[in-house]
């Protein structure tokens, strides 16, 4: 695999592509990408659709969401997993990230577009982001992680730039 965006120096948390896109040339809508986030010592790696967003759009999304975070100390941000295009698609699937004072909670989730009062606005996906909650409208509890505020922005500095 080949090491594509800068890796931070801590392991409390990154979120990066880690692999070149595959594509099939005589199908170059399917083509995707490989993403892996961590968050403490929760690793998943996921696949990237490249159909609608090119990985720097990626990039700038997860850069613009991380960023959000610190501008309170309660804070929703999302961080895309993959999407496709809004018009056509049933869902996205994203990382929710609450930040309550320092700690910073992680969540896996779809957003069902057909759910939704509005168009998905790729732009701004946090929009479509339900408030922070550990246990599910069943009384279950919900699969977070958790980092700290200081973490992420060192992943993201050591990444983008302050």
């Amino acid at each position: 695999m080949t090491q594509i965006a800068t890796t931070s120096r801590n392991d409390g948390f990154s979120i990066l592509m880690i692999d070149d896109p595959v594509s099939e040339e005589a199908i170059p809508s399917c083509s995707e990408a490989v993403g892996r986030i961590k968050v403490g010592s929760f690793t998943e790696t996921f696949l990237m659709d490249l159909s609608f967003w090119t990985v720097d759009e990626y990039r700038r999304s997860w850069e613009s969401a991380l960023r959000e975070l610190e501008r309170t100390e309660k804070a929703t941000s999302c961080l895309i997993a993959s999407i496709t295009d809004p018009a056509t698609s049933n869902f996205n699937s994203c990382w929710p990230v609450y930040r309550v004072g320092d700690v910073v909670y992680v969540q896996s989730s779809v957003i069902f577009l057909d759910e939704l009062d509005e168009p998905f606005d790729p732009q701004e996906p946090l929009r479509y982001v339900e408030p922070h909650c550990s246990v599910d409208e069943d009384g279950n509890r919900i699969s977070e992680w958790t980092t700290s505020a200081s973490q992420v922005r060192q992943f993201r500095e050591s990444t983008w730039g302050p």
